[in-house]
């Protein structure tokens, strides 16, 4: 621990991903509950551009407001943590003959961390990349390790792992863009056996950025080229005609099980899909109903595929699993999986554990309570 009788949290959020503004109302969230009295808190953002930065620790600086977003700005400083020792150094600079930063005029420790609880969504926060990082500078963090976040990150690799551990997840079809330029027919064709509708999605991205239903071949070029403008591998879904329900999962270290909670819902107007606006604009157009009403048998299939899931994917902390259920058949499949999902306090996860009986303050307590027990290294 440090000098202090709390444990300091590093809180990092932004980032570089399509979903930074989404993470920065994520960071508001859960400055506004962490309990001070158990955690010393260091906020630190990440520009869109990949720049650390001390940040005010002000959640009415980065919540959602009016439907939209806020984000994080870099000033003369920036920080850095420290590889093998997990202190955090802030940098001060001054301004070069061009305007950007010249050199580095004054350092200032800001101490040791214990435990990172990184907010981030989407690449470069929830594919691996800075749990990578945390890794190599030997610090304990939130959530799942490199392998698991980078292929849960991954739709076509989280399918891939699913069925191959005997999950159902639906049929789909992967589009690079190397087979999109050198063979474009050929990836209509694999698409065309799909059946439309299918929903086309950037491989690599979350909160339903760059995500259009396509009803007829004319509309997918439009649909593929969107997509590719956030990732070069593109997933193309055969459409579902079932309920969305959702499923968190938490375990804690030391080889607990995973515990799941009760199940979630999505409830859209006929024909509408969970949008990016749905999610976090348009909110009262969405219904989150939780628990979900499921015949008991079936809710309890759900839960054990979650479960199933997270172990499946070597997932560690926290997990958002979510299905499509189909009423007439019984049919249970996986969609996709979230190791860092949405945690404002409107969101579906934090949600689903209250149901439970764990209140959003408690849950960051568990969250980073279960942290602190990991061990470094290989596991």
């Amino acid at each position: 621990m440090t000098e202090t009788s709390r444990a300091r949290v590093l809180i990092v959020f932004g980032g570089r991903s399509g979903e930074h503004e989404v993470s920065c109302a994520t960071a508001a969230g859960i400055l506004r509950a962490i309990d001070r009295t158990k955690w010393d808190v260091l906020p630190i953002g990440i520009t869109r551009e990949g720049e650390w930065v001390r940040v005010p620790d002000d959640p009415t600086l980065f919540e959602l407001r009016e439907g939209r977003g806020q984000s994080v700005v870099a000033g003369d400083t920036r920080v850095t943590l420290t590889e093998g020792g997990a202190r955090v150094l802030e940098v001060s600079y001054d301004h070069g003959a061009d305007g950007t930063l010249g050199s580095a005029t004054d350092v200032e420790d800001l101490g040791r961390v214990d435990v990172v609880l990184p907010l981030l969504h989407g690449p470069y926060g929830e594919d691996g990349t800075i749990q990578g990082l945390f890794e190599m500078a030997g610090v304990r963090y939130v959530g799942c390790g490199v392998a698991a976040s980078a292929n849960a990150m991954d739709k076509h690799l989280t399918k891939t792992i699913l069925k191959e551990a005997g999950i159902e997840v639906g049929r789909w079809e992967l589009l690079t863009s190397s087979q999109w330029e050198d063979d474009p027919q050929e990836c209509r064709d694999r698409i065309a056996a799909l059946g439309y509708p299918v929903f086309v999605k950037p491989c690599r991205a979350g909160s339903s950025i760059g995500i259009s239903r396509v009803d007829t071949p004319a509309e997918l070029d439009i649909a593929v080229k969107e997509a590719h403008n956030h990732d070069p591998r593109v997933i193309v879904e055969a459409a579902v005609q079932g309920r969305e329900i959702e499923c968190g999962v938490l375990q804690g270290f030391g080889g607990a099980s995973p515990r799941t909670a009760p199940l979630g819902e999505i409830v859209l107007a006929e024909g509408a899909f969970y949008d990016y606006d749905s999610k976090y604009i348009d909110t009262e157009a969405v219904g989150l109903v939780c628990p979900a009403d499921l015949p008991q048998e079936d809710a309890a299939r759900l839960q054990h595929t979650a479960a199933r899931t997270f172990e499946a994917l070597e997932c560690e902390g926290l997990a958002r699993v979510d299905f499509f259920y189909v009423p007439d058949t019984h049919e249970v499949m996986v969609n996709e999986v979230n190791t860092m999902p949405g945690f404002t306090p409107y969101s579906m996860f934090p949600l689903m554990w209250a149901h439970a009986g764990t209140a959003y303050p408690d849950l960051v307590d568990e969250l980073l309570e279960g942290a602190l027990e990991r061990p470094l290294g290989l596991r």
